[in-house]
Parts: C-alpha cells; structure tokens; sequence
C-alpha cells in the first residue's frame, strides 16, 4: 500500500490546466484555492526562511543569490530602474536586487498575503531600506500597476501558488517595460536519477513531520510539498511563458532539476 502511495505522489498530473482546482493533491472548487492557498501562507509567514530551509536543504539561498546574479541590476542606472518582485511578501529578493544594485535601484514588491506584506515592511525598516523597497497588496493574476511600468519582474517560489498561471504570466508581460526581464525561481522537476527517489522520500516523510515540530502545523508543509508535484515540468512551463508573449524563453537547473530558473524578455 505504502508503495502505492509513492507512486501516485510521484506521478501525480502536473497538468496546467489541473492548477485552478488542485490543492495539492486535493481537487477543490473552482475559486476555492486562494483562499486555502493565503492560509496557508498565514500561518507560515514569520517562518517562510524556515519553510524554504526545510523544504530546499538551505539551497533556496544559493538558488535566490543566483538568481540575482543573472539578473544584473545595474550599479549606475542612466534613469530610474525598477523591480516588481510577486509573491515576495518577506523581501528577501527584493532587498538582494537592491542590495547588489549599491542601493541605486528601487524595487515594489507585490503579495496578496497581508501577513507575508508586515513580515517583509518590517525587516526592510531595520535594514535601512524602507525609501527604496516598497509594499503592496495584491493579486498576481491582476496586478495594480500600469501598463508598461517595471524594468524586471521576479517571482520566487511562487508562481506554483497562483490559480491561473497563464493569467499571472500575462500580466507579468503587461507591466513590464519593453525590453523589460522575467524572472521566475521555481521548485520543478528532478531529472537525476535517484536523486528523484532520495527527495521524494525526504519531501514526503520527513518535511511535514518537521513543520509540525517546528511550528506546531505539519498541514502546510504537506501541502506545500505536494503543490511541487503539481507543477508543470520545466519544458512545458517554458512554453507557457513563450505562450503569455515573452521571447528569448530558457530554463536552466539547480540541484538536478530541484529547482530551476526561467528567463523570458518582452520585446
């Protein structure tokens, strides 16, 4: 039974089009993931260090350092350059970009999740960049911006989150500047084998347990997990972005496919 079990998880659909419905390995209700999705966040958002430390090994730091570095926010920008991070409600990309920039560009980050928002504004007032780092609440399917308004958009380890991926990916392209970077940083597919085997084992029977040590609720973690499985591969994303209107569309791999980095350019 147990390896039954195994094999549903690992071959779980990763279908697009499954994404609206699909709560973790649970279907809900159309309209209904959002809500169950910003609880979750809720109840992790003092810990979301902790929960991409259990969840990446501590390598979503080296992956999220990478990522800016692919980035290249300039030093010395001829006008103003900014940065719309999605989903990056605690700052961490946001205060890296800035932080690489030597403060000479500006960065807004939007996030739907108000508990994520206080988490992210407070750790930006302590580290002295509050004039350059901003907050706003929203949602990444209908952004509150202009069109045409941000030089870069970064999303991390949140895209997976969204209901309607392809949505969030057009909107992506429709705030962005032309000439304008899209970034995401994304748990994907392992395509090592038996590196496959070793984290699934880890995911599934070690990560939730330890969330329930931790913060007392292994239940996010176990759907987090899961939500990972639920992702369209590599492959297949890459052409939802090419499919919103980004061009120059590539991926490149972490850790064997733990996590990979999609770049696309809107022309």
């Amino acid at each position: 039974m147990a390896q039954d079990q195994a094999s549903a998880r690992t071959s779980s659909s990763r279908a697009p089009e499954d994404m609206p419905t699909s709560f973790g390995f649970t279907t809900v209700a159309e309209g209904q993931k959002q809500g169950m999705v910003n609880d979750v966040f809720h109840k992790v958002a003092e810990r979301y260090d902790l929960m991409n430390d259990l969840m990446s090994g501590g390598l979503h730091r080296v992956w999220k350092d990478a990522m800016v570095s692919v980035l290249a926010p300039p030093k010395t920008p001829a006008r103003e350059w900014t940065l719309l991070d999605v989903a990056g409600g605690t700052g961490d990309i946001s205060t890296k970009v800035v932080r690489r920039s030597n403060n000479a560009v500006k960065a807004v980050v939007c996030d739907i999740n108000n508990s994520m928002l206080n988490v992210g504004q407070d750790r930006a007032d302590k580290a002295g960049l509050s004039e350059l780092i901003r907050f706003s609440q929203g949602n990444a399917e209908d952004l509150p911006f202009p069109d045409k308004t941000f030089d870069a958009y970064t999303i991390a380890f949140g895209i997976r989150n969204v209901p309607d991926i392809p949505k969030a990916l057009r909107e992506a392209h429709r705030v962005l500047k032309r000439g304008g970077r899209f970034l995401c940083l994304e748990f994907s597919e392992v395509d090592v084998p038996l590196l496959d085997k070793v984290y699934d084992a880890f995911s599934f029977k070690a990560i939730p347990p330890m969330g329930q040590v931790i913060t007392g609720d292994g239940e996010p973690y176990r759907y987090l997990v899961e939500s990972i499985r639920k992702f369209p591969h590599q492959e297949r994303f890459a052409e939802m972005i090419r499919e919103a209107g980004f061009e120059r569309v590539t991926y490149r791999n972490y850790t064997g496919g733990i996590a990979a980095l999609h770049s696309g350019w809107k022309f």
